[in-house]
């Protein structure tokens, strides 16, 4: 990711998301390990969106009905 930043000649500017996810992912290492979660049969939501999107589609499933 990094690597690809640096070849891709991003300014500080535009680096600095990219900069922010690879130290968050390296300082989380340890607890990413959605393969093995998964073979566990644990459901992996992997942010606010995913967290909501049960919720989401509940609501506007429940607010279309025709009628």
């Amino acid at each position: 990711m990094r690597r690809s930043a640096t070849l891709a000649k991003l300014t500080p500017q535009e680096r600095k998301p990219v900069d922010t996810c690879a130290r968050y992912l390296l300082n989380n290492a340890k607890y990413l390990k959605y393969d093995d979660y998964l073979k566990a049969g644990f459901p992996i939501p992997t942010g606010v969106i995913e967290g909501a999107c049960p919720h989401l589609i509940k609501d506007r499933q429940d607010g279309y009905h025709s009628g």
